[in-house]
């Protein structure tokens, strides 16, 4: 047999399937769900996930509108007190206009 037969059979040999026979069928049905449950996993993963991060968005932006009302409200109540400490002094000074005005009247 020549050398170059022998090396043309050694090639087909070494590239065809007969080397490397496929799989067994209950190997590679067991690949083949295996790799379904890990797509559908990393499918309910990523919705998790993508849940997750809706959440925290909407409770970061809820917490924002709690702290504006909350704002507002202190506001507010500076305002009413500023008023009524305005008016406490109005009043005051009024009282004080009435003593001196009656105690000039008296005398």
């Amino acid at each position: 047999m020549p050398l170059w037969v022998f090396v043309f059979v050694i090639l087909t040999l070494s590239s065809s399937s007969h080397c490397f026979p496929h799989p067994p069928l209950a190997l590679r049905m067991r690949r083949y769900t295996d790799a379904i449950f890990t797509n559908s996993y990393r499918k309910v993963l990523g919705q998790m996930s993508a849940r997750k991060l809706l959440q925290d968005i909407m409770s970061r932006q809820q917490g924002e509108r709690n702290q504006e009302r909350g704002a507002r409200a202190r506001l507010g109540r500076q305002v009413d007190s500023v008023w009524a400490e305005q008016k406490q002094m109005a009043l005051e000074s009024i009282l004080v206009a009435l003593r001196q005005k009656h105690s000039r009247n008296q005398e």
